[in-house]
């Protein structure tokens, strides 16, 4: 019996899962923020953490694992990878490779090894693989490289429409009310000028008074949750552009918190959509309902050599054993 390590390492929590070739899930280990770029030293110690609670569960020892795959938050350029590569080589696993964490979604997200992936959580990412392993990734780099959103720029978003609302700039909209009242002001002045005499970070979690207001109907939330899809939308256009499978049949997944859980009217997905398909008709959008953990393990499967069918990604999610 061969046994395979997959990890998902993102910026708040990492997960480490062993299964089998059958798919059958043997252990899984968790961890805290694995992502470099936020704090190196956090980031190997979460991923030590994971890997050494799913080894040490599943009863094997290292050497036992035939191919691990760690799908990485951060793991953009070569310049991460040479960051990377001596905190994996630490593991002390005998086969391992590394990737950028949409790889690893992307697997997850679908019943083949090509398609595209649009993740959308603390920030936004968007990759892509064609039937002829050709690989495109398109930002995920922030703001000032030509991304918008996640849940920070969301955020943001939220803080400077309550601004441009209160100075007459834009219309009203409940955010107003809603944003003061979480943030434990008595009013948009008092707001502004805490703001402006002290350095504050805004909570990530302010996104969801978008979702919340869009649901009510409010105009200004439900612009910005459009304007949202429609970047994300583009993205994934220019992704499939770039790899020419404007006539091809695949899947498009859904990964990221924002887009999973978030987005629960569709508000966001329907602007996608839109946008995907005037690119490629034959695409289709599926929401991530598996870990994307799930995803590394099928990729240190089918690193090894072997061809993962539908039944054995099934087995994996539903004996998926992370909540």
């Amino acid at each position: 019996m061969k046994y395979y390590l997959g990890v998902d390492a993102g910026g708040s929590k990492t997960y480490a899962m062993i299964a089998s070739e059958q798919g059958q899930v043997i252990a899984v280990g968790r961890g805290g923020n694995g992502n470099h770029q936020k704090n190196c030293e956090q980031a190997e110690e979460s991923l030590q953490q994971a890997v050494s609670e799913a080894v040490m569960a599943s009863g094997l020892t290292r050497d036992q694992l035939e191919y691990s795959w760690f799908g990485m938050a951060g793991a953009d350029r070569e310049a991460d990878f040479r960051i990377l590569r001596p905190i994996i080589s630490r593991l002390s696993l005998p086969r391992t490779e590394i990737s950028c964490d949409t790889w690893n979604a992307l697997r997850s997200g679908t019943g083949e090894n090509y398609g595209v992936v649009l993740i959308c959580g603390s920030g936004v990412n968007c990759a892509g693989k064609n039937p002829l392993g050709v690989m495109h990734q398109c930002g995920g780099f922030g703001y000032r490289f030509g991304d918008f959103g996640g849940g920070y720029d969301l955020s943001m978003e939220v803080f400077r429409s309550v601004m441009r609302a209160h100075d007459g700039r834009a219309g009203k909209t409940v955010l107003t009310e809603r944003l003061t009242r979480r943030l434990g002001y008595s009013s948009v002045p008092e707001l502004r000028e805490d703001y402006l005499d002290h350095y504050r970070e805004l909570p990530a979690d302010i996104a969801e008074l978008l979702f919340q207001a869009a649901e009510d109907g409010d105009e200004v939330a439900t612009g910005l949750l459009v304007r949202q899809g429609d970047e994300l939308g583009l993205a994934a256009a220019a992704t499939i552009r770039q790899l020419a499978m404007e006539k091809d049949t695949f899947d498009v997944v859904l990964a990221g918190s924002l887009l999973t859980k978030g987005d629960r009217s569709g508000i966001i997905k329907r602007a996608i959509e839109q946008r995907v398909k005037q690119s490629a008709p034959g695409a289709t959008l599926r929401i991530l309902n598996r870990e994307p953990v799930v995803g590394s393990v099928v990729l240190a499967m089918e690193s090894s050599g072997m061809d993962v069918n539908h039944e054995i990604l099934d087995r994996l999610s539903l004996e998926q054993v992370i909540k």
